[in-house]
């Protein structure tokens, strides 16, 4: 029996699985990859978390369902921070909750807000839960091309002049996975007195808040007077505590957007397990120099990749927030497009990364690297690619020269 299921007919094919199947193949064979595909931290979470997660679990009583909308003291935790970094007061009971990880609840939020046919204004390149997240809850996607040298407010009000019907929804996220683009509370400014005139609600996806290698923090969305009136935003623990597997996120802002996430959720899970929960709320009221030293590494793991790059003929921007490289493809290469380097990154230099064409279409021209190896696997990353560039560009020089000799004797 075949049937064509409508949500799944939106879904493109994933264009990192291409990827990751060739990946998992060539380690099948015992080849050494080094993996800057996935963004996915490769320390462990602080001592003193893992610490509390162990002395929760001995409590006979804590192994039974926990809450959908997440533990009285994680919410006030999550409250407690944004006060701290940001002086934006939370309630904890109405304009806070608990998601098991910033993806899922993306994808609640856009079930609980979505009819069929509405328009989203989603940024291109994006983290594809931004907008496959709404088109799985049956929305039209209009993307906004982004970048530091694009004229953002310019494209939002081109967007909604020629939406119809009027667009439900902005995505926001800075700083950006993967373009690592930051932007200041001026921007947050513009968009929020944008929006409110034109009853449009924004989603704020603010996962990489504390991974910055400046002196400046990136601002919140709900520090601009009035925000909480059309506005909500996601953070996550993943990056900032090294727990991506702990799925520990939240959302936090507009309340009737909250009361339709924790309405969708209260059917859907029944939480994250309440361990977790409370050795997360250790992570967040606890010591943070763990997060002083996250810092720390993935700047030096920056510097060692951006600048390995650059002496290998390879000059990629260096970016000023999130664990990720953006990096536009080397000039002889850019006909094949970023698909194809990566497949080559990966046959010839044994280096895993993602392709731009992931992120959206104008993601391609461009791979995304993760500064998930250390920095003595950075280098030997670095030296398989120079070998690589050096190698493919005297082979084509070669090549170049038998075609002019060729066409010389003819």
């Amino acid at each position: 029996m075949e049937h064509e299921f409508h949500r799944i007919k939106r879904l493109p094919p994933y264009v990192f699985a291409e990827v990751n199947a060739l990946k998992a193949k060539a380690r099948a064979a015992g080849e050494d990859i080094i993996d800057f595909g996935m963004g996915n931290p490769d320390q462990p979470p602080p001592s003193h978390v893992v610490e509390k997660l162990a002395e929760a679990l001995m409590d006979p009583r804590i192994h039974r369902y926990s809450t959908s909308r997440g533990i009285p003291g994680l919410r006030k935790a999550h409250a407690a921070y944004y006060a701290r970094r940001f002086g934006v007061e939370i309630d904890p009971e109405s304009e806070t909750i608990v998601t098991i990880g910033s993806k899922e609840g993306l994808a609640n939020l856009a079930q609980a807000i979505t009819s069929p046919g509405d328009i989203i204004l989603v940024p291109s390149p994006s983290y594809p839960i931004h907008a496959f997240g709404f088109i799985i809850a049956g929305a039209s996607i209009r993307s906004l091309a982004v970048g530091p040298e694009l004229d953002f407010m310019a494209q939002l009000e081109r967007a909604v002049r020629h939406s119809v019907p009027k667009p439900l929804a902005l995505v926001l996220n800075y700083p950006a996975n993967p373009t690592a683009q930051v932007v200041d509370l001026d921007f947050y400014g513009e968009v929020v007195e944008f929006c409110r005139r034109h009853e449009i609600y924004i989603i704020s996806d603010l996962a990489y808040a504390e991974v910055y290698f400046g002196d400046t923090p990136p601002p919140s969305i709900l520090q601009v007077p009035g925000a909480r009136d059309i506005a909500v935003e996601f953070t996550s623990m993943s990056k900032t505590y090294s727990m991506p597997g702990w799925r520990v996120g939240f959302c936090a802002g507009n309340k009737k957007l909250i009361a339709a996430l924790a309405r969708v959720k209260s059917y859907v899970d029944y939480g994250i397990f309440t361990p977790m929960q409370v050795a997360a709320t250790a992570a967040l009221n606890g010591p943070q120099e763990c997060v002083d030293e996250m810092r720390a590494r993935y700047k030096a793991r920056r510097d060692v990749l951006v600048n390995g790059l650059a002496a290998a003929g390879w000059p990629v921007p260096s970016p000023a927030a999130t664990m990720f490289v953006w990096a536009p493809l080397p000039p002889e290469y850019v006909d094949q497009g970023s698909l194809e380097f990566s497949k080559l990154l990966l046959d010839k230099a044994k280096v895993a990364v993602a392709p731009g064409i992931g992120f959206g279409e104008h993601g391609e021209g461009f791979v995304r690297l993760g500064l998930v190896e250390n920095e003595h696997r950075i280098r030997q990353a670095v030296r398989n690619i120079k070998a690589m560039l050096r190698n493919s560009g005297s082979g084509r020089a070669e090549s170049g020269r038998t075609s002019r000799g060729r066409k010389l004797a003819s």
